[in-house]
């Protein structure tokens, strides 16, 4: 990016160190993007001035961003480089931009509530993005950075940098809690302190260009999947969300050579199964690295993450066959016949049922 929109916005003098400048051969100054608001605003600017009819006007990206951290730690947490879903929105008055803010706050309340991990929604510091209105998504986790005031009797909390007092401004009577959370989104209202300079206008009824009030809103994808791996991860193995687990099921076929390898194809029948069931669909992984034992791989699919694994081993020769099934999240192993373990799994990944499951999730 040309630093001629952050000059123009004032985020090339007051974003600091974090930018990663650079010159070309024609020493002209660039960036690479740590966000995108002088250059959506721009792009906006060169078909101004819109109808107020086309309003509003809502365009998102999903891009990596760069930013240089004086001290890179907690892996995709905390890195140079990293990717984000871009929100930017486009009204014809402050009270419209508001109600779009709403509209987008409620969406970001739908997609942490699949996800599952607990979370907060906090006022934030508007800092070097400018604007009057700002909140940060949180995954509430002891190793956090961020320190949040949250209220135990209402759904009021901020961060600790912009909270003031001691008590809930918002019901009057909550307790205030500290706690600690990694911050996975943040949304501004930006009126227009970037479309105004950058000449984003729209044309009113009366025929008069007016600048647009802008929105921007971030969700961390990279941060989302690391912060919570850490929320709800032993240090022996990974745990995911179930929504963002990269296989539900994981299936184990007999060891090679082993008296139980004659099982091999009931494996094979189960993973067809499970994978006629219209949710779970895709979302099993068969593991027939039969030179490895049962346990190395019971060992590696915990530390992968799969939060069902079925192992089908001796008990799969009974007369009537038993399956072991580890649970990983509950630390449960159960013996269920077919059937009943294809009732246990299609109960598991009902979408009626998506909120009872994430009951037994911790954190």
């Amino acid at each position: 990016m040309l630093n001629s929109g952050l000059s123009l916005a004032g985020r090339w003098q007051t974003a600091g160190a974090e930018l990663f400048k650079m010159k070309d051969r024609h020493s002209k100054e660039y960036i690479l993007s740590p966000t995108h608001e002088e250059a959506i605003a721009a792009l906006v600017a060169s078909i101004s001035p819109v109808s107020h009819h086309k309003l509003p006007i809502r365009m998102y990206q999903i891009s990596s961003k760069f930013r240089d951290e004086k001290k890179s730690r907690f892996g995709m947490i905390r890195g140079k480089e990293f990717i984000m879903k871009d929100l930017y929105t486009f009204d014809q008055t402050l009270p419209a931009a508001k109600n779009t803010y709403a509209e987008v706050c409620q969406a970001y309340d739908k997609i942490f509530g699949a996800i599952g991990v607990s979370y907060a929604k906090v006022i934030g510091d508007n800092g070097i993005m400018g604007g009057s209105l700002s909140h940060e998504y949180h995954f509430l986790t002891k190793i956090g950075e961020d320190s949040l005031m949250l209220c135990d009797t209402c759904k009021y909390g901020a961060n600790k940098e912009v909270f003031e007092g001691e008590n809930c401004p918002s019901c009057k009577n909550g307790k205030i809690q500290e706690k600690h959370g990694i911050e996975v989104g943040h949304t501004f209202v930006l009126g227009s302190s970037y479309s105004a300079p950058l000449d984003a206008t729209f044309m009113d009824s009366d025929g008069k260009a007016n600048p647009l009030e802008m929105g921007s809103y971030g969700l961390g994808m990279t941060r989302i999947l690391a912060a919570a791996i850490e929320s709800l991860s032993p240090a022996d193995e990974i745990r995911w969300p179930l929504v963002l687990t990269p296989y539900t099921v994981c299936i184990i076929t007999p060891k090679d050579g082993s008296k139980e390898e004659a099982a091999s194809q009931t494996a094979y029948k189960l993973y067809n199964d499970l994978n006629s069931i219209n949710s779970l669909r895709g979302d099993v992984i068969i593991d027939d690295r039969g030179s490895l034992t049962i346990g190395k791989r019971v060992l590696d699919a915990r530390k992968t993450g799969y939060p069902f694994i079925i192992v089908v081993g001796k008990k799969s020769l009974l007369a009537d066959p038993l399956f072991e099934v580890f649970d990983v999240f509950k630390s449960e192993c159960l013996d269920l016949r077919l059937p009943d373990l294809m009732d246990f799994i299609s109960e598991i990944v009902s979408p009626r049922n998506a909120n009872k499951w994430k009951a037994a999730v911790p954190g």
